[in-house]
This record gives C-alpha cells, structure tokens and sequence, in this order.
C-alpha cells in the first residue's frame, strides 16, 4: 500500500527517500550504505552524491512528473533534458566532472582512470540519449496525437 511521503529532512537523509517509494529508496540509499563505499567515500568507487546532487535529482525527477501532464510538454522535456544529460555525460567521459552539478568548476579535470570516467558517465549518457532519440524523434509527428 501507498504510504504518504515524509516532509521532514532529518540529518543524515537522503533527499529522494522524501518522494520515492521503498524500492527507490534502496536504490538511492547506496551513496550512504558502506558496503556500497569504497574508502575515500565513492559509490561502487566512482563518485560521491551530496545533499546537492541529491536535490539536483530530485528537481529533474519533479520536472519529468511535471512534464507527463501533457505530450508537448512530455517532448520539450525529453528534448532539453536529454540533450543536456547526454553532454553532461560526454563531458565526464572528457574530464570526469560534469556541468550541471558544476563539478567542473568546482573540482576541474579530474584525475582518474578512463574507465572511471567512463562508468561514472554512463547513467548521464543512456538517459541523455534515449531523451534524445525519443524526444527529437522523426516518427513522432507521424502518431496520432495523445
């Protein structure tokens, strides 16, 4: 059964299990689980999320909720967000730091391995790429509108 979000932060929280249910909050919870650490603080050893990143999260979920209202709306948001998403995934595969959460401001050109730059960019890169496919999609004026 649906139980009523929680809308009070308390320390330590992460930000979507105000809005998640529990499987999504299992999910999100790895980035404050220390099996799921390394020893420097990273998830699966690849990046660290902070109460920042955590609600940068949660305003891009809100605006996707937002955005099912209707199908031009539904479309605008998979065209914005998935071509900003996918080059913010190519500017980690790059640099290891992204720009929307200004990591590459904040940290600059990380120094670390291809494959670390590659891995932690991937979840940027598939959302970010089926926004684009779906969202900029030929086919999509040829369907009966919703």
């Amino acid at each position: 059964m649906w139980k009523r979000p929680r809308f009070v932060y308390q320390q330590g929280d992460h930000v979507c299990t105000l809005f998640s249910s529990p499987h999504e909050q299992l999910a999100a919870a790895t980035d404050y689980i220390p099996a799921f650490m390394d020893s420097e603080g990273r998830v699966f050893g690849l990046f660290r999320l902070d109460i920042y990143k955590d609600a940068l999260h949660v305003a891009s979920g809100l605006w996707a909720l937002a955005s099912a209202l209707s199908r031009r709306s539904a479309v605008f948001f998979l065209k914005v967000f998935g071509t900003l998403y996918f080059a913010d995934g190519v500017m980690g595969v790059f640099t290891g730091s992204g720009y929307l959460d200004l990591s590459i401001l904040i940290d600059g050109i990380r120094n670390v391995s291809t494959t670390v730059k590659v891995l932690s960019s991937l979840p940027h890169l598939g959302l970010g790429a089926f926004g684009i496919a779906v969202g900029w999609s030929p086919w999509r004026a040829h369907r009966v509108a919703a």
